[in-house]
């Protein structure tokens, strides 16, 4: 499904651009000889705008951000936008390349760039100037979104870059948003609408104060805006779309004209549904197969399990979006011959072949960062992604399945994404959990909360047998049971690339938390089953683990792992910290002590609690073996602001233990 709100903004970098497509810019930017021409009034008056003093990391700023939407009677809309960037610092360049979308649905009817030079020296450019660029991603087979791609020179420290553009579109939805705050500051940013006669407009604010417009004509308001604050990266921080300020603005068409605005979640779903209502019909071959896959087995759950594996697995995640195929499905006809299809057109799939055996399942939209969907704004806007949500059978094992909601009126609801290949079904993606999607029905939608699953289900359990000697060497044999988010993040990481690299993840690893190894083996058990728990073997030795000081030894009794270190920096957080999941992790290190080496001192048991996570661990002696057991449970993924100093707190209180020493003390001569 393309996500027009992604597109709505000219070089601004989008996470994603389409409905489950990660999409990048192909092509060779190849400039046309640049004309030396006069910059627009607008453009000379913003480069002499009086700054603020801003933080001397800052990279640039924009100084003025301009866009005027004009609204039609018939639903069209004409979208002109102007900005202006101040350079401050040479990674501040990135802003000279501006990158405009258009399709099959918007036209692109101007395009102009300049540059001011500190000297006084500029520069223009126009759209003859430009390079046309397809967008091209992982599984994306083709796509009607292209880019204009125009490179304003000069752009270095201390010059001013402006460019304006004009859309021209129809879309599906009577709605738009106007992004105002972005990675950098903003100086000054306006937002004109004009609307035809008798139509009115709803705004909703996210993320910033409500301020009230300026008439400015008839059937005309302005918004203005000064001094945004830069959104500025932190470690964990939420994504910054969630945190960013917008203003949705939605069209209500006067009476008469037969356009319509979404006004509720359920519209939304209503829309939807209508949109797919056809596209769920058994084929021959589809019932053919169902019949193939689930004959033998005796429960409706097993036939499920098997329609879910099938459709996962042996449907290839490949899309096609041309015009409104960017938000309807394929017939699941079509994705079943074709045997490939996007997510929405495997979840189309899905349901029919559920549908099939009886169960009933429903579309879920939903945005694949968590917290950029606005509740109190109904918009197709908010959504990039589509799952699916099956009606649990009755009498069907739940005990496995944590990623079901209790809903009144249809029976738990199982949330399965099919285009996950390394997420069994019980389970969710990480960054789905917790997040809001809405569950499209016949009648309409609702917009709902996923579940947040338990930190048991999200575990990393490692042991290891550890032998030390008398000059400090270590070998080393661990195991890792890794379950849920653990597993599924290891299994992309050794699925990624050649066999032969993936003792390069394992030595990644190890190189955090030792000084100088040898990786001597390792194995991996159930890689590519992702019903099972991933179990890693390996055995490493460390010659200087422990470091000798006269007649002691100093080693960390916590040999591998570390957590939450980034949290720890001096700056202080301006957002809430968010983790992809809950979890559970525990560590057993059994270190068997030299001969002629006695435990003279132990680091002191730790016991940390906050409101979002629990920590413990304990050094002991145990006949001539030293343990060192730990666990970490996090239990939220969400930490508010006015708790972050309760959190830094409780990482503290790890860091210590994490870096403390045991010490043996010789007590035979060597």
């Amino acid at each position: 499904m393309k996500n027009r709100w992604f597109l709505s903004e000219g070089i601004r970098p989008s996470p994603s651009r389409a409905l489950c497509s990660l999409l990048v810019f192909s092509g060779v930017v190849a400039l046309s000889p640049v004309g030396k021409a006069s910059a627009p009034e607008w453009l000379r008056t913003a480069s002499h705008i009086a700054l603020p003093h801003y933080p001397e990391e800052t990279n640039a700023v924009l100084i003025l951000n301009e866009q005027v939407t004009s609204v039609t009677d018939k639903g069209e809309i004409k979208t002109e936008h102007r900005r202006a960037y101040k350079i401050l610092r040479p990674e501040g360049r990135e802003h000279g390349m501006v990158a405009v979308y258009f399709d099959s649905e918007t036209r692109l009817t101007y395009l102009k760039g300049w540059s001011i030079a500190s000297d006084g020296t500029q520069h223009e450019v126009k759209e003859m100037d430009a390079v046309e660029a397809s967008v091209a991603g992982a599984g994306v087979l083709y796509q009607d979104t292209r880019f204009k791609l125009l490179k304003i020179p000069g752009a270095e420290p201390g010059s001013v870059i402006g460019y304006e553009y004009e859309q021209k579109r129809r879309p599906n939805v009577l709605q738009d948003t106007w992004e105002f705050q972005e990675e950098i500051p903003t100086k000054h940013a306006s937002f004109v609408l004009r609307l035809p006669k008798e139509w009115e407009y709803n705004v909703v604010w996210l993320n910033h104060p409500p301020q009230d417009p300026q008439s400015s004509g008839e059937n005309q308001w302005t918004w203005e805006l000064e001094d945004l604050p830069a959104i500025e990266p932190e470690p964990a921080m939420p994504h910054w779309r969630a945190l960013a300020g917008r203003l949705a603005v939605t069209y209500l068409a006067g009476q008469g004209s037969g356009e319509k605005s979404n006004a509720s979640w359920r519209d939304v779903g209503l829309w939807y549904s209508h949109l797919t209502a056809s596209r769920r019909q058994p084929s021959p071959d589809i019932q053919q197969k169902v019949a193939q896959l689930t004959s033998s087995l005796p429960t409706p759950w097993g036939k499920v399990r098997a329609l879910a594996s099938f459709v996962q697995k042996d449907i290839r995640y490949v899309g096609i979006e041309i015009g409104i195929g960017g938000y309807q499905p394929h017939e699941a006809q079509e994705v079943f011959a074709n045997r490939y299809g996007d997510c929405k057109d495997k979840v189309t799939l899905l349901s029919t072949m559920l549908g099939a055996i009886g169960v009933d399942s429903y579309y879920v939209l939903i945005n694949t960062q968590r917290g950029v969907v606005a509740p109190n704004f109904p918009s197709i806007l908010n959504f990039n992604h589509v799952i699916l949500a099956i009606r649990v059978p009755a009498n069907a094992p739940v005990e496995n399945l944590y990623a079901v909601r209790k809903d009144p009126a249809l029976r738990p609801l199982l949330f399965f994404d099919p285009t996950d290949p390394l997420t069994p079904l019980g389970y969710l993606p990480p960054s789905l959990q917790g997040n809001r999607g809405l569950v499209v029905r016949d009648d309409g939608g609702d917009l709902v909360e996923l579940p947040l699953l338990p930190p048991p289900t999200n575990r990393l359990s490692r042991t290891a047998k550890v032998s030390l000697n008398f000059v400090g060497g270590v070998v080393a044999e661990v195991q890792e049971v890794r379950e849920g988010a653990p597993a599924e993040y290891l299994r992309a990481q050794l699925l990624i690339g050649p066999t032969a690299d993936r003792t390069k993840v394992l030595e990644r690893f190890l190189g955090m938390f030792l000084g100088g190894f040898t990786l001597q083996e390792s194995s991996v058990e159930n890689l590519e089953s992702s019903d099972e728990p991933l179990v890693l073997h390996y055995r490493f030795l460390a010659q200087n683990y422990g470091k000798p000081a006269g007649n002691l030894l100093l080693l960390r009794p916590r040999v591998l792992g570390e957590k939450g270190s980034g949290l720890l920096e001096k700056k202080e957080r301006k957002y809430p910290v968010e983790f992809p999941t809950t979890m559970l992790d525990s560590d057993v290190f059994d270190i068997s002590l030299p001969s002629g080496y006695q435990v003279d001192e132990l680091p002191a048991p730790t016991e940390a609690h906050c409101s979002a996570a629990d920590y413990n661990s304990k050094s002991e002696v145990i006949g001539g073996t030293l343990r060192y057991t730990r666990n970490y449970t996090l239990k939220d993924v969400l930490v508010p602001k006015e708790r972050l100093e309760e959190l830094k707190n409780f990482y503290r209180q790890i860091a210590a233990d994490e870096s403390a020493s045991a010490v043996l003390k010789r007590t035979e001569v060597k």
